[in-house]
């Protein structure tokens, strides 16, 4: 029987197509139910499995029915599962199978370990702000979402410079000519804001960080601000494939003055860290830093 826990289900949530799924899986699951835990799978990951009981959830059902969540692949896969995972409160426990995985900090030699100590209620949580996307056209709401890395205005490939006004808690900040404006939380500043020329912000820092992409004038530079504010941009101008991009998996399609507005989100996202591994220890050795 399971100890006394808050816990009783495991949801498994995984990168899809991985090809070393099923010799990942299939102990996990049995390691699972020897120890008296129901575990789950998204429709995903049982794909990957091979005894011909694929009966997987929706990842919407799974994060409704689960009390903890084990991730299996990389960032973007954490970006997918936080989105299902937070509005439930349940903590993610994310196992990195990808490349870079600065959210997905856990190897997978670590996993049991780490899946040990969360099932003993021993894990070391972090919360992480996300932010509300709106995107407004013509007065009307056309698309809402939940994002926790960043919410980017940006051209297409073959776009010219686009036009995007800032304005701050309804106060005019400044209008920028570039190739897209950022709008990231803490989390996200080590992603496309980083890319971007932004700065590394701990995950304690409650702020919104404001980085342009390629500004034309270079004194436009990155802003770090509260994280009450409401930020809103404003496509201006010609917004021939412009879009916005959430989480850099979701891409709308804008058109000229549609509005989106930017707001900390309600939920907060449960990430369980490594307790031998410090945020700055994460970041050297994802960066490289100190390395010839």
């Amino acid at each position: 029987m399971p100890p006394t826990s808050t816990i009783r289900t495991v949801g498994i949530l995984s990168r899809p197509r991985r090809a070393d799924l099923t010799t990942i899986v299939a102990p996990l699951l049995d390691w699972i139910a020897k120890r008296g835990y129901r575990a789950l799978y998204d429709t995903e990951t049982a794909e990957a499995l091979s005894d011909g009981n694929n009966a997987g959830l929706s990842r919407h059902d799974l994060a409704a029915q689960a009390d903890l969540l084990v991730v299996l692949g990389g960032d973007g896969t954490l970006l997918a599962a936080a989105r299902e995972a937070a509005p439930h409160g349940i903590p993610i426990l994310p196992v990195n199978l990808g490349s870079l995985g600065f959210l997905t900090s856990f190897t997978l030699e670590e996993l049991y370990p780490a899946l040990e100590e969360a099932l003993a209620g021993k894990a070391e949580t972090s919360e992480r702000i996300m932010l509300t996307a709106l995107l407004k056209r013509r007065g009307q709401v056309v698309e809402s979402k939940n994002v926790l890395n960043e919410a980017v205005i940006n051209k297409g490939a073959l776009a010219r410079m686009i036009e995007v006004e800032l304005f701050i808690d309804n106060e005019f900040v400044c209008r920028y000519r570039a190739d897209g404006l950022i709008i990231a939380t803490p989390t996200g500043s080590t992603a496309y804001s980083l890319s971007a020329g932004g700065p590394i912000v701990h995950p304690a820092v409650e702020s919104l960080i404001v980085t342009p992409i390629c500004p034309h004038t270079l004194t436009d530079r990155p802003l770090v601000i509260d994280d009450t504010c409401c930020v809103e941009m404003r496509l201006r101008g010609d917004a021939e494939s412009v879009y916005l991009t959430l989480d850099g998996q979701k891409g709308i399609l804008m058109q000229s003055e549609d509005r989106v507005s930017i707001t900390r989100a309600n939920q907060r996202l449960k990430l369980i860290q490594p307790h031998r591994k410090s945020y700055y220890e994460i970041l050297r050795s994802k960066l490289k830093w100190g390395e010839a």
